[in-house]
């Protein structure tokens, strides 16, 4: 397994992304409400938006492959995909 971690600037979510011989992971911990979070991903590209306060925040970033798989539990946004 190789692991990777990065931060993104600023108040940003931690992001660590998870190579495997098959598969990949990449997981952000967002420190929000499951409820508040929408996320599509197109391509190798994952857009994740949070309804807060004030207004929506969209992000987006660069995946490893093409998304099997997204969900958010507790917060933790996690991107599956395969090799």
């Amino acid at each position: 397994m190789n692991h990777i971690q990065t931060r993104s600037t600023g108040d940003g979510a931690l992001l660590r992304r998870y190579e495997y011989d098959d598969a990949w992971t990449v997981a952000a911990d967002l420190g929000v409400d499951d409820e508040t979070v929408t996320v599509d991903t197109v391509g190798e590209t994952a857009i994740v938006v949070v309804e807060g306060p004030d207004g929506p925040v969209e992000s987006e970033f660069e995946l490893p492959g093409t998304a099997a798989d997204a969900a958010v539990n507790n917060g933790v946004l996690t991107v599956e995909g395969e090799r």
